[in-house]
């Protein structure tokens, strides 16, 4: 999966995209593949103030140390 962004062109009676080449080369992309496309636009600040972001009072790799002690 690789997130881009792009700014959308008239192209007939619709509007397109253009994928950049390092995507299409990394997910093998052809004109017979068929993909999935997530739209966010200007729902993106909706979805920041919906799910936040997660604040730690320690940092992050004493964290992981804590959960990963145990499993050596």
């Amino acid at each position: 999966m690789h997130v881009f962004e792009a700014v959308p062109k008239e192209w007939g009676n619709s509007i397109g995209i253009t994928i950049p080449r390092e995507v299409v080369e990394k997910e093998n992309i052809s004109t017979k593949t068929k993909v999935r496309f997530i739209a966010i636009g200007s729902e993106m600040r909706l979805l920041k103030k919906e799910f936040g972001s997660l604040k730690l009072k320690k940092p992050t790799q004493k964290a992981m140390d804590e959960i990963d002690k145990g499993y050596d």
